[in-house]
């Protein structure tokens, strides 16, 4: 077991929201636990990226409806926020971990009435190569009820030890190399906020790494409920899956634990609010299936967690504390 203090979001945030020409800019520490991962710190966070500012674009307000932004841009894929304040739980889930964080590009805004979309050429998982094309599309059924799909794709192959990318430790290239598509459902009500959603994400064949393609399946429900003004909760269960056969002839790209391999977890995220205070903490548990053995003996390591990856259960406690302003 491991202990740390650390930052999650050490931060400040400078917009113009209104008039024709707008910006956001957001910069400090600020860190990304995720499920089944390592915590990385605040300081370590930032040197992949090598970025102490995360978010900063400008955006041009062409009418009432159309807007054109660019820069370093919020991701459009999936149903979590970025940052630890901006979802129900400190730690992003097991889909989340298969999606774009944030990138850099421009991207093509419409909003009108219940419909809001949005198309983006990107470097995709911040890779600093314009590569791919994201999007998204949702619907307002009406005041407590919103549909909405959006992914994305490459155009373009990635290698970031051949092309020498200054952010090739922050970009998984099998991932780079993925096409993804996530569609989601929300309903908020009074106390309640409830976001069913599924994922999938597909990645082509490599013959010049002897790889077959891989492929994943997910789906997540997330929960938020707001007692009073004080006191809530926030809670998370998913499945994720690869496809694929260990045994087979050509080996398959990994894109969670091995080929064949699937994970399931739980969070829940109680939170406390005192005027502009807040603490919260969180227990979260993941388990491993058709994940491979390791035989230290033999000098291979298995797939799960832990030194020798044959380790196939995770339970994390973390306690989150601060005040925004």
């Amino acid at each position: 077991m491991e202990n740390r203090v650390d930052f999650t979001n050490l931060m400040a945030t400078v917009q113009k929201a209104d008039g024709p020409f707008q910006f956001y800019v957001q910069a400090g520490l600020y860190s990304f636990p995720l499920l089944a991962y390592p915590l990385y710190s605040s300081f370590d966070q930032a040197a992949p990226y090598s970025v102490t500012v995360p978010i900063a674009f400008g955006k041009y307000q062409i009418n009432d409806e159309w807007s054109i932004q660019g820069g370093r841009m919020f991701g459009n894929i999936g149903s979590e926020g970025l940052f630890t304040y901006q979802r129900a739980n400190i730690s992003g889930g097991l889909l989340f971990n298969q999606e774009i964080f944030l990138n850099q590009g421009i991207q093509l805004n419409y909003s009108s009435g219940p419909w809001n979309a949005a198309i983006a050429v990107t470097d995709g998982f911040f890779s600093g190569e314009l590569n791919w094309i994201t999007g998204y599309l949702t619907y307002k059924i009406d005041d407590n009820n919103t549909i909405g799909i959006n992914g994305g794709t490459h155009f373009s192959r990635f290698n970031s030890l051949d092309r020498g990318s200054k952010f090739q430790f922050a970009t998984p290239v099998t991932l780079q190399n993925s096409s993804i598509v996530s569609v989601n459902y929300t309903f908020a009500n009074g106390p309640w906020t409830i976001t069913p959603y599924a994922q999938y994400t597909s990645v082509v064949q490599d013959l010049g790494l002897g790889l077959a393609g891989a492929e994943t399946y997910g789906g997540a429900v997330i929960v938020a409920y707001s007692f009073n003004d004080w006191f809530s909760i926030g809670g998370r269960v998913e499945y994720i899956a690869q496809n694929g056969n260990r045994f087979a002839p050509l080996a398959t790209t990994n894109l969670l634990y091995g080929a064949g391999s699937s994970a399931a977890s739980y969070t829940i995220t109680p939170t406390f609010n005192f005027d502009r205070f807040f603490v919260r903490g969180e227990y979260s548990h993941v388990d491993l299936y058709g994940t491979q053995t390791g035989d230290l003996a033999a000098g291979t390591l298995g797939t799960g967690f832990g030194r020798t990856g044959n380790v196939r259960t995770q339970d994390r406690y973390m306690v989150e504390a601060g005040f925004t302003f």
